[in-house]
């Protein structure tokens, strides 16, 4: 933003490194003021301000709730060099040259800054301002912002440690008992970064006479505070779905997937806005609230995330994942349909779903778990993607 007057032709303020995407806590700013004049024009001062500031505001009913926490301020009166001054410090300004004004100067040290943030009831703004102060007239001003990035690295022993838990809900119709669905579930960290596999190890079983669903999703929690009140402001992501659970059965999830998408980091250290993250497992039960399980994630800064402790983990889930096909007694990988014997019948009818067809991961048709296979045909080739889905089973 630029106030302009009929003296002033151009007023605008240059970083040293336009490509420069963000800052961090302890970097250099540094840039220029560049002032042309339409006529002469006395300066009495150049002032730059660094100024950065959370801000939260909304509505609680007939109140409007406010509030603001400061975490840059700094200030510098810039010279010209070798432009003459007068007595009082003053200097004339010529049409037809270009004047610069040169600023530098550093950010506080890590930790004392929080992330660029804007949201639905709140910001965390960056900007610098330019002043020049003009004798006898309106001070002119203009500003340019800039982002700011605290790193978070999520390679800690508290983040790389396992974390998970348990759920479980009685069912009733109409005040009736109808049995109970349970979750348990567990993710080998809390820690992670932008792109990478949440691997998720869970059981779910259901012994109502409904048919649900498990589902997982990453949610997002922005909490603001102000005159002593708190909002939270929350969105789902990114999601995945297992299966339907028809009643007496469980179903396990080895390894199952939900990727990280583009998201903002975990924002922790401001004083009135917050921004965190959890992986929301859950079981929808027609008729009934959801059971939901919430595993709570800290989400890091691109580039200080472990890629091998990632992969470590998700080899390590595909492995536990393997071990659970063969206590299945599941065949170790796809057979051709050209080779299967055709006189392969079912000794019991199938069992249609009734609702929620997801495409690949629910089949239209579920088989009792009495159906033997036949013996898999020979094969050579073998796909290595694997897909997280066990075959699901009575409940004990």
């Amino acid at each position: 933003m630029v106030a302009m007057t009929r003296k002033v032709k151009t007023f605008q303020i240059i970083f040293m490194d336009p490509s420069k995407t963000f800052y961090c806590g302890g970097d250099e700013l540094c840039g220029r003021i560049e002032v042309e004049v339409n006529e002469v024009t006395r300066v009495s001062a150049v002032k730059v301000l660094g100024l950065g500031c959370a801000k939260v505001e909304y509505a609680k009913g007939k109140q409007r709730c406010r509030q603001e926490a400061e975490y840059l301020r700094y200030e510098q009166v810039l010279t010209l060099n070798d432009q003459p001054t007068d007595s009082d410090g003053s200097v004339l300004l010529r049409p037809g040259n270009k004047y610069e004004y040169t600023f530098r100067f550093e950010l506080p040290q890590q930790g004392q800054l929080v992330s660029s943030y804007k949201g639905k009831f709140g910001y965390v703004q960056y900007y610098v301002k330019a002043l020049i102060e003009r004798p006898h007239q309106p001070t002119l001003e203009c500003k340019k912002p800039f982002e700011v990035e605290e790193p978070l690295d999520v390679n800690t022993p508290d983040l790389l440690s396992p974390t998970g838990g348990m759920k479980e809900k009685k069912v009733t119709c109409m005040f009736i008992p109808d049995g109970q669905v349970s979750l348990n579930a567990k993710i080998d960290r809390r820690g992670f970064c932008e792109g990478e596999d949440i691997c998720i190890n869970a059981k779910f079983e259901n012994t109502c006479s409904r048919i649900v669903v498990p589902k997982a999703a990453i949610i997002a929690k922005h909490i603001y505070q102000a005159n002593g009140r708190t909002k939270v402001f929350r969105q789902k992501l990114s999601s995945v779905r297992g299966n339907h659970i028809i009643s007496g059965m469980c179903d396990a999830w080895q390894g199952k997937t939900i990727r990280v998408p583009k998201i903002k980091p975990s924002m922790l250290g401001c004083n009135i806005i917050r921004v965190e993250y959890a992986l929301m497992i859950y079981v929808h039960i027609p008729g009934s609230e959801k059971l939901i399980l919430e595993l709570p994630l800290v989400i890091g800064t691109a580039g200080l995330g472990s890629r091998s402790n990632s992969v470590s983990s998700q080899e390590g889930s595909i492995s536990n994942a393997s071990q659970s096909w063969v206590s299945l007694r599941m065949p170790s990988g796809p057979p051709s349909y050209s080779d299967i014997t055709s006189d392969c019948r079912l000794d019991q009818p199938l069992t249609p779903l009734l609702d929620d067809f997801d495409g690949d991961e629910s089949p239209i048709f579920m088989n009792v778990p009495s159906f033997n296979f036949p013996p898999p045909p020979v094969y050579t080739e073998v796909d290595e993607e694997y897909s997280g889905s066990a075959r699901m089973q009575p409940v004990c």
